[in-house]
């Protein structure tokens, strides 16, 4: 079995769905990756894809493509995307075993690159 770099939970992927087919313009997935931010350092971000980013890698889970920008893979690898919503607000959120904190408003993460060699004894005892 393929390790993915990240998963979609069945909210995010229906989210994305309906985005994609509500869209005016041509919409094939989405691209996440992360910038510098906030005052915990970086922030994650999505753009809309039309076409197939060159370089970048690529993931289906659930039937919804993602691309993920190379400069972040490394601190993505494990995270779960997902989509919550409240009486107050709604939107995606990404569950990040990298994650080493965040700010106290949520605009921004601190993030440590994936520790390879323990995903590698975890998919080997798996």
């Amino acid at each position: 079995m393929a390790f993915k770099i990240m998963s979609l939970s069945d909210a995010a992927a229906e989210r994305i769905n309906e985005i994609i087919e509500d869209s005016d313009k041509p919409v094939i997935g989405l691209r996440v990756g992360i910038r510098n931010a906030g005052c915990a350092g970086v922030a994650y971000t999505m753009d809309y894809v039309s076409e197939a980013p060159a370089g970048d890698d690529h993931v289906t889970d659930k039937g919804v493509h993602v691309w993920v920008d190379p400069k972040a893979t490394m601190y993505l690898l494990g995270t779960v995307m997902d989509f919550e919503q409240s009486k107050m607000s709604s939107g995606f959120t990404f569950k990040n075993p990298n994650q080493t904190g965040e700010c106290g408003c949520g605009e921004s993460v601190q993030l440590k690159a994936a520790d390879l060699k323990a995903i590698a004894e975890a998919r080997a005892s798996a």
